[in-house]
């Protein structure tokens, strides 16, 4: 079966709920599919328009209940969709994903839209349909999908005519109290997150709900070598004296069990100096490399301004404290020292491989964001590339 690229929004009530986390979850992990682009919307009354009309194209051929529940879904789309007095600027957030019969897979995974499954799909666990006497009190379906692949070409598409005005990294749309001063940060969720079907990439964005932040910015990332060396280049000093006082042990060991004299105390110390500087750019090498899948010492010239072959999940969260609430919830850079409970403490394995990376300044976080781009609009390219011109 050919791979077919398709499409999921997470409502905004979804996001206000601090769902997303849970929905990312389930669909990395549930479905045989694989993410490829990702990006924040604040939507215009146009895109709204144009697309509730490409739902009542795809559904008019349906009987008098299917013609209901579009009724429904336009009002829905109209009301949580578009400003409110209470709601002024709604989020949406726009997945892409890809996989052998794409669309079905979707379908099986989120559920239908009111014949709603007790927590078996993600309706089922983040949805509602309550119907009375023949009429719809309450409905909320936690996510929009295309109904066929016809119908997802012509909706997907939609969605990437309008993704460079009306999406990215999305400006003034959470209101703060007076006297309140957001800051704005930057979350990597590693390659190791995505490397297999998993569903650690949503549950860590859920423990992030937990600081009560926003996300108004989201991209997949795959950083080239020059990339990533820009962006862990501030380690690079770090790292030269953390190697040091860690090729002392290993040299004192070394020098004892070789040599058939005492070694003088403080030698290893004379000899790690000569070799810091060796070990810091082995480390910082292997970095690049994990974060880019190509390995930067064999790498030739024109490879290194290429995309990597590995995938990260750049997210922007903005609240009052955002930095050091994300870092309080991230925990140490080693799992093994990171506080019970954290993310790294949980989820991460190595120093390296500690599932994400998070800004540890306001200037930090501008500069990150401005190396991974992360208000990039990748959404009108990839639809393009599997479905023609938009």
């Amino acid at each position: 079966m050919k791979k077919e690229l398709a499409y999921v929004l997470i409502n905004p009530y979804t996001i206000r709920k601090s769902r997303t986390g849970g929905v990312i979850s389930r669909l990395l992990s549930w479905g045989n599919l694989s993410l490829v682009a990702a990006r924040m919307f604040c939507p215009s009354r146009e895109l709204v328009e144009e697309y509730t009309d490409a739902l009542y194209l795809s559904g008019q051929k349906g009987d008098e209940q299917e013609k209901e529940i579009l009724e429904q879904i336009r009002n829905y789309l109209f009301q949580n969709y578009l400003p409110s007095e209470m709601y002024p600027f709604p989020r949406v957030m726009l997945l892409l994903l890809e996989g052998e019969g794409a669309t079905l897979e979707l379908k099986r995974v989120v559920g239908h839209i009111t014949h709603i499954s007790l927590g078996e799909t993600i309706r089922g666990t983040y949805g509602d349909y309550i119907e009375e006497e023949g009429k719809i009190k309450y409905f909320e379906p936690a996510v929009f999908i295309g109904n066929g692949r016809e119908e997802t070409i012509r909706e997907v598409k939609i969605w990437a005519k309008y993704s460079a005005r009306d999406g990215g990294v999305l400006e003034k749309v959470i209101s703060y109290p007076p006297g309140v001063r957001p800051e704005r940060t930057l979350v990597l969720i590693k390659p190791d997150s995505f490397q297999e079907l998993s569903c650690r990439a949503g549950n860590i964005i859920d423990r992030f709900s937990q600081t009560g932040l926003f996300i108004i910015g989201t991209r997949i990332i795959r950083m080239g070598i020059e990339q990533a060396e820009e962006f862990y280049e501030p380690i690079k000093g770090r790292l030269v004296e953390k190697m040091k006082k860690q090729l002392m042990g290993p040299i004192r060991s070394f020098l004892d069990d070789s040599l058939d004299f005492p070694v003088p105390e403080g030698v290893e110390k004379i000899i790690a100096e000569e070799l810091k500087i060796y070990k810091a750019n082995n480390q910082f090498n292997r970095i690049v490399k994990f974060m880019t899948g190509r390995d930067p010492q064999k790498a030739f010239p024109q490879e290194r301004k290429k995309e990597g072959l590995e995938k990260c999940l750049a997210l922007v969260y903005e609240g009052e404290g955002a930095i050091e609430k994300i870092r309080k919830v991230l925990g140490e850079t080693n799992p093994e020292e990171a506080a019970p409970g954290t993310v790294r403490k949980d989820f991460g394995r190595t120093v390296m491989m500690n599932v994400a990376h998070a800004a540890d300044s306001p200037a930090s976080a501008r500069r990150e964001m401005a190396i991974v781009r992360v208000g990039d609009d990748d959404i009108k390219r990839v639809v393009e590339e599997y479905y023609g011109k938009v």
